[in-house]
C-alpha cells in the first residue's frame, strides 16, 4: 500500500528546493531576518510538531479535535448529502481527518503538504482504515492555487484547514492565501477552518515555550535544515528560541535568537548577527470571530456558521465560496 501511495503523490521536488533557498538567502539578507515558517516541515520537523500537539501546554489540537468531535454530525448535515471530494491543506499526519470522513458523504480524499514523506505515512494509515475511499495525495506548497488530481473533476470540493494554521501569516497574506484556496476549490466549494482565539498572554505563550523544550526543539530545527539541505554552518551552540507575545498584533511570535555575535555561510554566502539579534520564524494569529469573519471575506469566503469550545479558545468556521447560489 505504501508503493501504491508513493506513486499518487504528485511531486515537483526541485522546485521546493529552489523555494526553500531563494526564502532562505532572502531573508537572512533583510534587516529583520525571517524565514517562512512553512519550512518547518521536513520530516523531522512534522515529527516534532505532532509531539508538540500532544503537550500539555499545546491547547489547539486537542480543543479543535473536541469542537469537530461535538459538532461532526451537525457539520455533515450542513455540508448536505452531495458526495463532496474533501480537500485538506497541509494535511500533516491527518489526525483530524477521521472525525469528517466518519460524518460527511466523502468521494474523495485529496492531502495537500510539502513534507512528501511525512504525507505518504499519513495516507497509508488512511488507507488501511479507509480501503474504499480514493486518495489522491499531492506534495507541494498550497500557498498558490494547486492543480488537483483529473481523477476528482466533477465533484464538489470541502476544504479543510485546520490547526488555525491560518494564523502563521500576517492577514495581507492570510487572505490571499484564502483566495489561493478559493480558486484550488472552484465555484461549489465549501471551506472548514480553523482559528485559534485570543486569550490570557501567559496561556499564550507557555503554548510555545513548553517545559519540556520541544517546541524550541522544532524551531531550532529550521536551523538545521538549513545547514543539511543548503551547506550552512549555522553554530546551533550560539543560537536559541524565543517566543513573544506581541500585543499590538495579536500574535505570538517565534525567532530564533543569537546568543553571541555569529558568522555563518548559507549556499556559499556570507551571514552576520549580533548578540540578541533573531531571524523571525513564526507568527501565530489570535481572532475573534468578528475579525476571522472579516478575514474570511475578504479571502473570497462567506462564513456560514461557527463552531466553538465551552471556554472559548478556539473556533472552526463553516464558510461558502463567495458567488456560490448553493445553500449548505
Amino acid at each position: 500500500m505504501a508503493t501504491a501511495v508513493h506513486d499518487l503523490i504528485d511531486t515537483d521536488r526541485d522546485l521546493l528546493r529552489a523555494q526553500f533557498r531563494r526564502d532562505v538567502l532572502t531573508g537572512l539578507a533583510q534587516r529583520q531576518k525571517a524565514i517562512p515558517a512553512r519550512w518547518f516541515y521536513d520530516h523531522r520537523g512534522s515529527e516534532l510538531f505532532e509531539a508538540i500537539t500532544r503537550l500539555p501546554e499545546y491547547y489547539p489540537t486537542r480543543t479543535e479535535a473536541g469542537i469537530l468531535m461535538a459538532h461532526a454530525p451537525r457539520i455533515g448535515r450542513m455540508v448536505g448529502s452531495r458526495h463532496h471530494v474533501m480537500v485538506e491543506f497541509g494535511a500533516g499526519s491527518a489526525t483530524k481527518t477521521p472525525l469528517l470522513l466518519d460524518a460527511i458523504w466523502t468521494a474523495a480524499y485529496v492531502p495537500i503538504d510539502i513534507s512528501g514523506d511525512f504525507l505518504e505515512e499519513a495516507c497509508a494509515a488512511l488507507a488501511q482504515r479507509y480501503p474504499d475511499l480514493p486518495i489522491h495525495p499531492v506534495e507541494g506548497d498550497f500557498g498558490t492555487p494547486t492543480r488537483l488530481p483529473p481523477e476528482v473533476e466533477g465533484h464538489p470540493r470541502l476544504g479543510f484547514f485546520p490547526g488555525s494554521t491560518i494564523g502563521n501569516m500576517e492577514p495581507m497574506a492570510a487572505a490571499d492565501l484564502l483566495r489561493a484556496m478559493r480558486s484550488t476549490l472552484g465555484e461549489d466549494s465549501l471551506l472548514l477552518i480553523g482559528f485559534d482565539r485570543i486569550k490570557a498572554t501567559t496561556e499564550l505563550v507557555s503554548a510555545y515555550d513548553d517545559g519540556q523544550g520541544i517546541t524550541a526543539e522544532f524551531n531550532l530545527n529550521l536551523a538545521c535544515r538549513i545547514n543539511r539541505e543548503l551547506g550552512g554552518n549555522m553554530p546551533l551552540e550560539s543560537l536559541a528560541h524565543r517566543a513573544v507575545w506581541n500585543d499590538e498584533r495579536a500574535r505570538i511570535e517565534m525567532h530564533i535568537e543569537a546568543l553571541d555575535p555569529i558568522r555563518f555561510d548559507v549556499c556559499g554566502r556570507r551571514f552576520t548577527m549580533q548578540a540578541g539579534e533573531t531571524i523571525h520564524t513564526e507568527n501565530s494569529h489570535k481572532y475573534d470571530p468578528r475579525s476571522a469573519n472579516t478575514l474570511l471575506l475578504a479571502g473570497g469566503w462567506e462564513p456560514l456558521h461557527c463552531f466553538g469550545d465551552a471556554e472559548d479558545k478556539f473556533m472552526v468556521i463553516l464558510a461558502r465560496a463567495i458567488g456560490n447560489e448553493q445553500t449548505a
